[in-house]
């Protein structure tokens, strides 16, 4: 089952992947990237050249999970970004332009760690 958590990173690869790729082939293309680990439990996100289809991989306990989504109709949003914040590829699965959607500034841990106390 996907879920969306906050406790993992989601990272998008830039170019147009071929979707008969499978597990091996996607794994391949994340362990080509200098700064994604396979076996993080973070969600890797694939989009083809029609930006119809998208494909998220991701390790669980395990093994690898894909979750897959093919449009009838419209195409997927591209981001310049290449990781993602969960309510970001929650747009982008929704069919909402990343670039034009601001999130309000809020309180966060991550960005006032070591600054607190």
């Amino acid at each position: 089952m996907l879920s969306l958590s906050l406790n993992c990173q989601y990272f998008l690869y830039g170019a147009p992947c071929d979707m008969r790729r499978s597990y091996d082939g996607l794994s391949a293309i994340v362990n080509a990237q200098a700064d994604w680990h396979l076996l993080s439990g973070d969600v890797f996100i694939f989009i083809n050249k029609r930006r119809n289809q998208i494909r998220l991989l991701r390790w669980e306990n395990d093994g690898f999970a894909i979750y897959q989504k093919r449009l009838q109709k419209g195409t997927f949003g591209l981001s310049d970004k290449t990781e993602l914040e969960a309510w970001e590829l929650q747009l982008l699965l929704e069919g909402i332009i990343i670039e034009r959607a601001r999130k309000k500034p809020r309180f966060s841990l991550k960005k006032t760690s070591g600054t607190l106390g």
